[in-house]
């Protein structure tokens, strides 16, 4: 099969961990008999170096021919520390989701076993958890009308949704719910605000199509709390833009890294496949940010846009292993850390020697 990929690498460790991930989409290429076929485009802070623009039209033409894009990360404190700044590396992201049509973002959150004793959580909390995250990603505040008033002292931002972008999120909800076990949380702020009020309305009347799934509505503040407290009550989560993007990171923390979870950003035109953390310029060129949730959104490019699970699974396997054997950046094992290059070559390489028996 031939994988027509867009490498969209981004700024500080970007590149780094993207060297990784390509390593080991190339031996999983070579394993299954796949043509990798890929070419690189710029976003963020050096697409505006570069063009005066953090997502330049050859990149969003690019993304377009390909099956599937691979993104690395995004943001630069050069921008973060300069409120004025015209133009930022984050908008190119957002004009990346607009643009492709990228309305929902998956992310899982699983736990890995031999690290659990590292989550801020208690072990019996923590053992057994496995749910998903799906947020909504191009309506919301983000994307509302916003600006200042009375001399710049004024400001706002205005949370705008469409019945239309509330329900096609909620099918691929209810989608990823009934493939797992049956359960869908609704998260808004339903008390308050009027634009959760109607994701509630909009939920309620769709929740009678699916009655072999559990719907349930929960605010967000409770939410909040309830995903530490009682996580393994959570199967399939789906919330709007600002409220996702805060849940999701929460939950991350669960696994006890930030460096381990990928996510899927999936809609209309192509998909993409990106590590949830952000760009660490402290680390950038250091060769120490942890190159694995970089790695597991390849599998998860394997899976979601090739339909090629078996791929996927060896990938996760890799990983795991690498885990266990303590092959591990410095986030994850003080003691003995390995090198960001090294930990990509070890999964490449426990790839390529894999028996044909264990796929």
């Amino acid at each position: 099969m031939k994988l027509k990929t867009a490498i969209l690498q981004g700024d500080g460790i970007g590149p780094e961990i993207m060297e990784q991930a390509l390593k080991v989409v190339r031996a999983v290429s070579e394993k299954f008999g796949h043509t990798f076929v890929h070419e690189q485009g710029l976003v963020g802070a050096v697409a505006i170096d570069k063009t005066g623009t953090p997502y330049p039209g050859e990149t969003h033409a690019l993304c377009m021919d390909s099956d599937a894009v691979l993104f690395g990360a995004i943001g630069d404190p050069r921008y973060d520390n300069d409120p004025k700044a015209g133009v930022r590396p984050e908008q190119g992201l957002l004009a990346m989701r607009k643009q492709l049509g990228l309305y929902a973002n998956i992310r899982p959150v699983v736990p890995f076993e031999s690290l659990i004793h590292r989550s801020p959580l208690r072990r019996e909390l923590v053992e057994g958890v496995d749910f998903v995250c799906i947020r909504e990603l191009t309506g919301g505040i983000y994307f509302g009308e916003k600006g200042r008033k009375n001399n710049g002292n004024t400001a706002f931002d205005t949370n705008t949704y469409t019945r239309d972008e509330i329900e096609r999120i909620l099918i691929l909800a209810y989608e990823f719910a009934d493939k797992r076990r049956k359960k869908l949380t609704v998260v808004d702020k339903a008390n308050v605000l009027e634009s959760s009020r109607l994701w509630r309305e909009v939920a309620q009347e769709m929740a009678p199509r699916y009655p072999h799934i559990n719907t349930e509505f929960m605010f967000v503040d409770n939410a909040a709390m309830q995903i530490i407290q009682w996580p393994r009550n959570f199967d399939v989560l789906v919330t709007e833009n600002m409220f996702g993007d805060i849940l999701t990171d929460e939950a991350s923390v669960i696994t006890g890294s930030l460096g381990l979870l990928p996510s899927a950003s999936m809609g209309i035109h192509t998909s993409v496949f990106e590590p949830i953390h952000g760009s660490y310029p402290q680390a950038a060129g250091k060769n120490i940010a942890n190159p694995i949730a970089m790695i597991l959104s390849a599998a998860m490019m394997f899976e979601y846009a090739f339909s090629l699970m078996d791929e996927g699974k060896l990938i996760r396997e890799a990983v795991t292993a690498s885990i266990k054997e303590n092959i591990v950046t410095e986030d994850i094992s003080s003691a003995q850390p390995y090198r960001t290059s090294d930990v990509g070559d070890w999964i490449a390489a426990y790839i390529t020697k894999a028996e044909k028996t264990q796929l």
